[in-house]
């Protein structure tokens, strides 16, 4: 005997060696006794599917009635594996064996069939007249367990005549379940059959909360495409889920379906609270582009941006000021999304600017070799960049030059919005230094540097320098 208490009976049986059964039989092994798991051989039969040996079993005097240390008997287990044989047999043979008495968790036979997948076990059960009401201790009924394990072919058989709206102890239905799963074919079953796309468990979420958890796109697709309320709130809305769990297509597809964008969770967060703290660029990028409102506040008092701050996420402050100086100027912001195939962080059209890497190259040179600490603060206060603005570049500390990066970063950043008004960024480069009194640094970084500036610029600045 092994440390499973299994017997040479037990393994005669498994293996369906009928002989090996019969000659021990002949030697008075004991029929009815139990493994570990409380597994007789008679159990052990029905579990296999061997008929032959479960009825010679029953003529040596094995117990029909008995249970494993789970409560299952022997119905139990040839509805969970699907043999129809045995139980056939022991309806119409063995009387006494009960149909429909549950297991330790409450599970009938039918309800193992169901959540198996068992459709002839199923079928067979259901003529009969098992109780397809009965719920499990979890109060799942064969509905729920066939929905949440996928098993359209059985739901299909049970949905007729069956209330598909009871819940479970957790308040959730055979839709919440299907959905959580990523069973397409059982959500639209179910759908089509008039379930109630917008119940709710007791925590508050429908079945779009559980797909997009589980990031199952079809079936979030299907559900959004029937109808479902894409705002419903419990702790999360299903936006703060997708943003949560970094699903950027999920995000894409609620976006284009007309979500509430600025919605707040249970902390008073929005879906880019959310994205800023986990450094989620591209669902940054994606929300900015959406034209979500930059101002909303968290619990704390935060707008995405300061969050960005205390995370020193140098790009996304960068992609929120960009956003918030563009949205200042009370531009489309529909532009970002049509023409975002340009070069820049936010996707602008950058593409109809000669030689940009060029431009680049003068920003980097003004910013790294001609303006002294403090002057990239005097041309963004020019150009209407806020305090909040400046001291957010400021957050960065790369050493003690690190006033060359904040002055570089900013010029980007300016770059991105002269560029979506259609102006030449030299040309409002020139003037704005002229403006700020650093008229020579204009001289000594724009007009000297010919192989970054062309010549019809060359020569506008060479006509302002001449006034």
């Amino acid at each position: 005997m092994r440390t499973d208490n299994r017997t040479a009976l037990h393994w005669a049986v498994a293996g369906g060696n009928e002989d090996a059964v019969k000659l021990l039989l002949d030697h008075n092994a004991n029929v009815d006794i139990e493994d570990k798991f409380g597994m007789t051989p008679a159990l052990l039969a029905a579990w296999f599917g061997h008929l032959q040996l479960l009825q010679i079993l029953v003529n040596a005097g094995a117990k029909v009635t008995i249970r494993n240390s789970i409560g299952q008997g022997i119905h139990h287990c040839a509805a969970h594996q699907g043999h129809m044989a045995i139980i056939r047999y022991t309806i119409e043979e063995l009387q006494e064996v009960p149909l429909d008495k549950p297991d330790q968790t409450g599970k009938t036979p039918l309800l193992l069939a169901a959540e198996n997948g068992q459709l002839d076990v199923v079928t067979y059960l259901h003529a009969l007249g098992c109780d397809h009401q009965f719920q499990d201790k979890e109060r799942n009924s064969c509905i729920h367990l066939a929905a949440g394990q996928g098993h359209v072919h059985v739901l299909e058989n049970l949905i007729q005549g069956i209330f598909s709206e009871s819940k479970n102890k957790a308040g959730q239905t055979a839709l919440h379940l299907a959905a959580e799963g990523g069973h397409f074919n059982c959500v639209k079953l179910l759908l089509d059959n008039q379930c109630q796309i917008n119940v709710r468990c007791s925590q508050n979420l429908n079945a779009l909360h559980y797909a997009v958890k589980q990031g199952h796109k079809d079936v979030c697709h299907l559900l959004v495409e029937e109808g479902i309320d894409m705002n419903a709130v419990g702790q999360n809305a299903c936006l703060h889920l997708a943003v949560k769990h970094n699903f950027a297509q999920l995000v894409r597809l609620l976006i284009a379906a007309g979500c509430d964008i600025n919605i707040s969770d249970h902390k008073q967060q929005s879906a880019l609270h959310l994205a800023v703290e986990r450094g989620q660029f591209a669902i940054v990028e994606m929300l900015l582009k959406a034209n979500i409102n930059l101002q909303l506040q968290d619990k704390q008092g935060k707008t995405a941006l300061d969050l960005a701050v205390r995370s020193q996420h140098a790009v996304l402050i960068d992609m929120i000021i960009k956003m918030e100086r563009f949205n200042a100027r009370n531009l489309d912001t529909s532009q970002v999304a049509a023409e975002g195939q340009g070069d820049s962080v936010l996707g602008l059209p950058f593409n109809h600017v000669p030689n940009l890497s060029h431009v680049r190259s003068v920003l980097w040179n003004l910013a790294t070799k001609h303006l002294k600490p403090g002057d990239w603060k005097k041309l963004a206060e020019h150009w209407d960049f806020s305090k909040k603005h400046i001291k957010a570049v400021e957050t960065q500390w790369t050493g003690s030059n690190s006033y060359k990066e904040h002055g570089y970063r900013m010029l980007l950043i300016w770059l991105h919005g002269i560029i979506t008004l259609g102006k030449h960024p030299i040309k409002e480069l020139y003037e704005s230094l002229v403006k700020i009194g650093k008229a020579e640094v204009a001289e000594l970084s724009l007009f000297k540097q010919r192989k970054y500036v062309d010549r019809r610029i060359q020569r506008w600045i060479h006509l302002r320098s001449a006034k």
